[in-house]
């Protein structure tokens, strides 16, 4: 086995995996998993530019996940950043700053990239499922953008829009530095048809409606799970592999859509950070599966992470 440690850098989270992968059994050990909530996308939409705050906290980040890689001895280390960070005019001091504490040099990637890393993290475990159709349409609703991938057991088409639940959340229910509490209907209705236009840009290039399995990953899907399944708290077993009927994905998204942030904030296994952009998230979601006819969704906690595992494993 091959002892390796994977980081992704989102508009939102930032996520470190350590694993000990075994390329001949397709097999990977978990040996540490975590994230924390960093926000380095705050504001880039509307300024072009990484928020002095949010690379502060990035690099505080950095620095816990540094110990973390040293105490497991991992041989290996790549470091995945995505949409906030392609986006923005200062990228460079980013670069920079992971290079000082990690040692590596952030890769920015493109959308094609991200989103073949998400298929093989999310599908690996899934191609011999007999109860499970293919192809696979797997979607990755992150902070900034959404992947879009259709394949089998390997990618047939792919594409990354900039719809995602910071991106949305800013764009449509920020005014004067305030979070509409809860969102009017017009921002909603300004918000789903956002969304309806880069779900009409993903399917120039991705057959959607092809799919026969749709696979939801990232925080907005697993949280929605762990509301479905009423957790006490959040349950990474529970909810991998979790199927949410549509009925539920509807019933939970327009509960989030029309509850104040007391109301979201109280929810046993909402994560803080997730508070202000988990109706986005969902609202996403709802609108991917009414596009795509879909009559559940397959929820993975194995995604872009396992994926950038696997490369280098």
């Amino acid at each position: 086995m091959t002892r390796v440690a994977a980081i992704d850098c989102g508009t939102n989270s930032i996520r470190l995996l350590v694993a000990d992968a075994d390329p001949g059994t397709g097999e990977l050990v978990d040996l540490d998993r975590r994230m924390v909530i960093v926000r380095l996308g705050q504001g880039v939409d509307r300024t072009g530019r990484l928020a002095p705050e949010a690379l502060e906290r990035t690099f505080a980040a950095c620095r816990e996940y540094a110990a973390v890689i040293k105490e497991h001895g991992a041989q290996r280390l790549r470091f995945v950043a995505t949409s906030a960070s392609r986006d923005a005019e200062n990228r460079d001091e980013f670069v920079r700053g992971v290079l000082d504490i990690l040692g590596v040099e952030p890769e920015v990637i493109s959308g094609d990239q991200e989103a073949e890393f998400s298929f093989t993290g999310a599908t690996k475990e899934l191609t011999g499922r007999d109860d499970l159709a293919r192809p696979f349409l797997v979607v990755d609703i992150g902070g900034g953008s959404t992947e879009f991938v259709v394949g089998d057991e390997h990618v047939r088409a792919a594409r990354s829009v900039d719809v995602g639940c910071v991106r949305m959340t800013e764009r449509h229910l920020v005014h004067e530095g305030h979070v509409s509490d809860p969102p009017t209907e017009a921002e909603i209705a300004a918000m789903r048809a956002d969304i309806e236009r880069a779900l009409d840009l993903a399917e120039q290039t991705v057959p959607l409606r092809e799919a026969r399995t749709l696979v939801g990953l990232a925080g907005s899907v697993t949280t929605l799970s762990a509301i479905h399944q009423d957790l006490p708290e959040y349950d990474s077993a529970a909810i991998h592999h979790s199927r949410i009927p549509y009925d539920r994905v509807r019933e939970i998204t327009e509960g989030l859509l029309h509850s104040t942030h007391a109301e979201r904030a109280a929810i046993p296994s909402m994560h803080p950070g997730r508070v202000d952009v988990i109706g986005a998230g969902a609202l996403v979601l709802l609108s991917i599966m009414d596009r795509v006819g879909a009559a559940e969704v397959v929820v993975s906690e194995h995604d872009i992470l396992d994926g950038i595992a696997w490369s280098i494993a």
